[in-house]
Formats: C-alpha cells, sequence, structure tokens
C-alpha cells in the first residue's frame, strides 16, 4: 500500500450506530496510508465500539468526554479542532447528522465539529427510511451547503430486515474519498474537478431466495468507464450491480442488487456533471416475491408468476425538473437495427447521448473484452467507432464527454 496518507492527520468521530464497527477497521485503512488517526467516541458509539480498542488500533488515546479534567484544563476540544488535517465522521448517524446541520455543541464531538475550521467528511450509516426522510434530506443539504463532503450511503441489506440506500461506505471507499478531498489524488486530467456518475452490472430482481430474474452483464464495460473517468481526474461514484469484477482504483463504489435499490443509490449519489447508465437494468421484475421460502416444483406445472415493470432510472434522471446532470448519457444494447433503436431511445428517454452496441450472440460483446460501438448525439448524428477493447473504448469514451463538457 502506497502511504498517500503519509504525515496526514485524521480526527476521527464515530457515533453511534451499528457501523460502528467499521470504523475500526477504517483506523486500520488509514494508518496503512500512513495517516495518524485520533478517535473520538459519542456515547452511542461506546455502546457498540469500546475507547480502548479504536485506542489500540490508532496507537494513541481515544476521547470520549467533553468534560474531561485533564484534557480541557488546556481547553483540549479547541486542541482536537485544529491539530489534525482532516476530519471524518463514521458512522454519521441521523441523529448526529441533525445535530450538526442545527450547529449543537453538546458533547465533545458535536463540539469539536462546531469548533473546526478543518475540511470535514461524513459516512453516513442509518435505516434505508430514516436515510430517505425529508428531515434527513434538509440536513444533507444544509451540511452540503456547509461545504461538507459526504461519501454513500451504500445500498444494500440492513442490521434489521431491511434493504436500500443506509449502509455506510467501506473503509477503503472512505479513504479514497478522504484523499480526494484532501487533493491527493487530483491529476491533470480532462476531468479534474468534476463529479462522474457511473451505473454498471446487471441488476438481479428476485423470484424467491435463490432464484432472480437478470441481464446478462459482465459489468466490464461500466467498470472501465468509471475507472477511466477516475484516472481523467473526476471524483467518481459506481453505483454496480452483483459482478464478479475488483472495484475499479479511485471510485467510490456503492453495490446493490435490484433496480429500485440501484435508483435511490442514483438519486443519492447526486449531484454529478456527468452521469453515464451504463448498466443492464431489468425491465421487470416479480410483482409477489416468495419471501424467505424457495418455490417448490410440485409436478403440477410452472409456478404462476406475473411481472410488473422496473423504474426506468436513466429517464428518471435525464427528466429532473432540478439538478439534472448537464451531461446525460445512456446505453443501448440491440440485437438488430441498432441505430434506428438507439435513435428512439434517446428521444425517448431525454438522454443527451446514447452509446449503442450489437449484443447479439455472435458478436460476443455481452462479457467479453471488446466492443463495438456507435455514439449517437441528440440530433441523430452518429460516430461509428471500430471494435476495440473495452478499456480503449472506456477512455475514448471519457474523452469524449469531457470534449462536450468544455464545449
Amino acid at each position: 500500500m502506497i502511504e498517500t496518507l503519509h504525515q496526514r492527520r485524521v480526527l476521527l468521530v464515530i457515533g453511534g450506530g451499528i457501523a460502528a464497527y467499521k470504523a475500526l477497521d477504517l483506523i486500520r485503512r488509514l494508518r496503512e496510508r500512513g495517516a495518524s488517526v485520533c478517535p473520538v467516541l459519542t456515547a452511542g458509539a461506546q455502546e457498540f465500539v469500546t475507547p480502548l480498542a479504536a485506542a489500540a488500533l490508532a496507537g494513541e488515546r481515544a476521547h470520549t468526554d467533553l468534560f474531561d479534567r485533564a484534557s480541557e484544563a488546556e481547553i483540549g476540544h479547541i486542541k482536537l479542532a485544529r491539530q489534525a488535517d482532516a476530519v471524518v465522521v463514521a458512522p454519521a448517524t441521523a441523529n448526529l447528522m441533525a445535530r450538526m446541520a442545527g450547529g449543537h455543541a453538546a458533547d465533545l464531538a458535536t463540539t469539536i465539529l462546531l469548533a473546526t475550521t478543518l475540511p470535514i467528511l461524513l459516512a453516513p450509516a442509518m435505516n434505508v427510511q430514516m436515510w430517505a426522510h425529508p428531515a434527513t434530506r434538509r440536513n444533507r443539504a444544509i451540511l452540503e451547503g456547509d461545504g461538507i463532503r459526504i461519501v454513500g450511503p451504500n445500498a444494500g441489506r440492513m442490521a434489521e430486515p431491511e434493504s436500500g440506500p443506509g449502509r455506510m461506505a467501506e473503509p477503503n471507499e472512505i479513504a479514497d474519498a478522504l484523499e480526494r478531498m484532501l487533493g491527493l489524488q487530483a491529476g491533470d486530467g480532462p476531468l479534474v474537478g468534476r463529479r462522474v456518475l457511473v451505473t454498471s452490472g446487471p441488476t438481479h430482481e428476485p423470484i424467491d431466495p435463490v432464484r432472480y430474474i437478470a441481464n446478462r452483464s459482465s459489468g466490464r464495460q461500466g467498470h472501465a468507464i468509471a475507472a477511466a473517468a477516475a484516472a481523467a481526474g473526476a471524483a467518481v461514484t459506481l453505483v454496480s450491480g452483483p459482478v464478479a469484477l475488483p472495484d475499479p482504483p479511485g471510485v467510490a463504489v456503492v453495490q446493490v442488487e435490484t433496480a429500485r435499490e440501484m435508483l435511490a443509490a442514483v438519486e443519492a449519489a447526486l449531484p454529478a456533471d456527468i452521469a453515464v447508465f451504463a448498466a443492464a437494468v431489468a425491465d421487470w421484475r416479480p410483482e409477489h416475491e416468495a419471501g424467505t421460502k424457495k418455490i417448490k416444483k410440485d409436478g403440477t406445472g410452472p409456478a404462476p408468476m406475473s411481472l410488473v415493470e422496473n423504474p426506468d432510472i436513466l429517464a428518471t434522471i435525464a427528466r429532473r425538473p432540478a439538478g439534472r446532470p448537464p451531461l446525460v448519457v445512456g446505453f443501448a444494447a440491440e440485437t438488430d437495427r441498432v441505430i434506428e433503436h438507439a435513435r428512439a431511445k434517446i428521444a425517448r428517454k431525454g438522454c443527451d447521448l446514447i452509446v449503442a452496441n450489437d449484443v447479439s450472440a455472435e458478436g460476443g460483446v455481452m462479457g467479453g473484452a471488446d466492443n463495438a460501438v456507435h455514439v449517437i448525439r441528440r440530433d441523430g448524428t452518429v460516430e461509428t467507432w471500430p471494435r476495440l477493447g473495452k478499456d480503449e473504448v472506456a477512455r475514448r469514451l471519457v474523452a469524449h464527454f469531457a470534449g462536450l463538457l468544455a464545449d
């Protein structure tokens, strides 16, 4: 591991949620990258992890009490608020975000957060309904308006039997986001200072606990685009369905399973300058899922199954009345009349650009290493590219997107 955070000091505020256990791994990941870490635990955090565990991993004292006689004799909370390079809050619970947005200073953590002038990175973690609540959305908007950066949350299974966006970002994602916030991943590429959102892979729509409806997508092209955008200097969020691929370097990855989870994760990742919808989203899902029991074959014939339409993620974002990314790019995977169908799709969805390809079986594009694409603009003009490796297609697409934004 390259020590990208060498000689950087991080003040880590650990909030009171079940994801606090991940904060211990975050300490390890930050130290692997060369950072020194000063942990601050809220009272709620101490219900999940101990100050001793945090101190042992950090290699220095963990702070818990605003009225600590030894440190407060020297106004310790102000020193903590000043003597670091950045503050990371992980997990940032709904309560902690609300107190930050309201400017409260009721304990050591919130007092430090109110007193600090350092850059702050939040990694939210909470129940999916709490994350979607209008109050949390307002608080998030206030915090982002104050210049506070946010990474995540990811979508997936919760501690309780619910699923959706609300899981704290993984420790390496948080460390990557911290590096970007401190300018340690900045380059001189054409997308420096830009935010790029990419979707990739298939979605899985459960029929029962062991069966699902899906598309034949490996995610290679979407992942390659995310990696190319990061290499061009962008801050990239990749929302990925289930794939057997490693996460691209320098990219914040949100893992989802279903189309509804993907839409929620996409909306949570906005705003963005460029949104690239390369995922092969299942068009339909079973109207009724079998819950926790497998549907059994009993010899009487196939079980009846009715389907309902999934949300149209591309059209939803392309037609947003507010907060629409300046450049919205869709993909059209076709088996015949590729350009004709793609032109119809760009008009129907309202996006700015369509990347169309022939995914018929003889082409070997689905799951393969190569791709041959047509880049179609809203005015109907078409650029047809030769068959190239998917990494090269990604690099050319990213350069094309950067040129469009610069025009």
